[in-house]
């Protein structure tokens, strides 16, 4: 029996079950029931076909982790429209080209930020705009709630839909050219939120707690697999550390997923405040990003209390490729597994994940022969949006019809990955390869280092050398309670010599993603501005 894929089926099986049961603590101190949270999602299916909107057109949501945003989410979904999450960091001017696009003809904006859409408004084909709160906002606004409450639950036509069809289209960050596009079938979103919630060992008494931004891919494939397990969501507005701490003990939240940039800020109000990590549920964390230090690891599990795992992937991917939620690899009584932990880990169920030389061949199980991971799987994406050249070049390279990465690593000898770097990234300093991921590592060690990020800076003698971006513990740059030449020596202690970081330069902060994830092109573009190239053209 073929029965397709939909993204729908997710909320249908929790209302089904759990019609009952909580699904949702709204930040506005609001419960609903799964009931509710799909009568709601009715309501809101039923406005947008009122206002015009059909099976596949672009529904845009720019909003933090409310219920708001799974509201609408599903109620574009139940439509067949195709949901188009927002990054709520980005500028007015970054709106005008992703709403234009992905051609949107409809958006929910949160209050906070429906601003920067009103600034653009005449320079977009958006009709319908909706927010949560229009006092709060410029211009001609509809009411969410009213919007709700004006519309009959069973009055929208659920069309027919095929599980190759669009479903969402999520965008890159840019850092390379415009923003892209990634859309993504049923089929991609069904296959990966059931991917997640058996390598994330999700069951229907879990309570997750969103500090990772529902935008990023659909929150990981979150908004689906906790719906369709029918456990709890317990929604924010961004990330607090003091907050996340109440929801942890006031909702016994029992798991969450956050860039480790989120797990140190845990970290560092838990030594100041006397705080309890977990509530009346054990608690595991999904980290994504660069992997943490293993310090940071460390900390998590034998200060916190909590269960780690390394998650490894890409917008275009889903994300998942791979996870470190190995317990048959990984001795858990062993000094090993923070190490082990960290690795980006071994692929999931029906996906291939390969590290292959420049001329597409596996590269050895040695833990020192580097290579470009590549990936092929039912979680990929299906293209980028009109964009048919790039989407060819995503899937050819060394190993044609795999999605090429871009990332670096090697593979253990049971079929662990580790990322040694980006390709942009790694730095090629007198013709040796030198990982920017090790000797971050190495600085985040030392007492003095709240955060570091490195890359390669331009050198007359080597071509390019290590420069480490720091922010210092104490939090002041002018006085950062080490100097360069003692972090210097820091490194040379405990690296081979020709790694040795050069040259430090102490900062206020690093520039990240939404996610947290540091962006170090920023970093680059500005150290090698008066360079004609750089010799690893990162």
């Amino acid at each position: 029996m073929h029965k397709p894929l939909l993204v729908t089926d997710f909320l249908d099986r929790a209302r089904r079950h759990y019609a009952d049961e909580e699904a949702v603590v709204a930040t506005t101190g609001e419960r609903f029931t799964y009931a509710e949270l799909g009568e709601r999602a009715d309501r809101f299916s039923a406005a947008l076909e009122q206002r015009g909107i059909e099976k596949g057109d672009r529904v845009a949501v720019l909003d933090p982790n409310t219920h708001y945003h799974l509201e609408a989410a599903y109620g574009i979904m139940q439509l067949g429209a195709i949901h188009a999450p927002l990054n709520y960091r980005l500028t007015p001017d970054d709106y005008v080209y992703l709403l234009n696009d992905a051609g949107v003809k409809a958006i929910y904006a949160d209050y906070e930020y429906a601003d920067k859409i009103e600034e653009v408004r005449d320079e977009v084909p958006t009709e319908t705009f909706i927010t949560n709160d229009p006092d709060a906002v410029s211009g001609d606004w509809e009411d969410f709630e009213e919007v709700l409450a004006d519309s009959d639950p069973d009055a929208y036509e659920r069309p027919e839909m095929s599980e190759d069809e669009i479903i969402t289209i999520n965008y890159t960050s840019g850092t390379t050219g415009d923003p892209k596009g990634v859309c993504r079938t049923h089929r991609t979103e069904a296959l990966h939120a059931q991917l997640v919630t058996i390598h994330h060992e999700i069951s229907d008494d879990d309570v997750y707690l969103w500090t990772l931004p529902m935008f990023h891919v659909n929150g990981w494939g979150h908004i689906y697999a906790i719906t369709g397990m029918g456990a709890k969501h317990v929604c924010t507005r961004g990330v607090d550390v003091e907050q996340i701490y109440g929801a942890i003990n006031e909702e016994d939240v029992s798991f969450l997923c956050c860039a480790p940039t989120v797990l140190s800020m845990l970290g560092d109000y838990r030594d100041e405040n006397d705080v309890s990590t977990t509530g009346d549920n054990p608690m595991r964390v999904t980290a994504a990003g660069a992997a943490p230090p293993e310090a940071v690891i460390q900390m998590v599990e034998e200060d916190f209390g909590w269960h780690f795992r390394q998650l490894y992937g890409a917008t275009e991917t889903g994300p998942l490729i791979s996870t470190s939620a190995t317990r048959r690899l990984i001795d858990e009584d062993s000094q090993d597994r923070f190490s082990l932990k960290k690795r980006q880990g071994i692929s999931p169920l029906a996906t291939e994940v390969d590290v292959v030389d420049e001329e597409g061949n596996s590269v050895p199980w040695d833990d020192e022969t580097i290579g470009e991971i590549v990936v092929r799987g039912n979680q990929v994406m299906d293209s980028y949006w009109e964009k048919p050249d790039e989407t060819e070049e995503a899937f050819s390279g060394r190993r044609d019809g795999w999605y090429h990465t871009g990332d670096l690593a090697v593979v253990n000898e049971v079929g662990m990955v580790s990322i040694q770097d980006r390709d942009k990234d790694i730095i090629i300093s007198g013709g040796e390869n030198i990982s920017s991921i090790e000797l971050e590592d190495t600085l985040f060690e030392h007492e003095a280092v709240s955060e570091v990020a490195v890359i390669p800076a331009p050198s007359e003698e080597w071509g390019e050398t290590p420069k480490a971006f720091i922010v210092p513990q104490n939090g002041d740059p002018d006085e950062p309670g080490v100097t360069v030449d003692e972090l210097v020596e820091f490194s040379r202690e405990n690296l081979a010599n020709y790694k040795t970081v050069r040259r430090i330069e102490f900062v206020d902060e690093l520039p990240t993603t939404a996610t947290g994830k540091v962006q170090k092109f920023e970093l680059r573009e500005e150290e090698w501005e008066d360079e004609d190239q750089m010799v690893g053209q990162g």
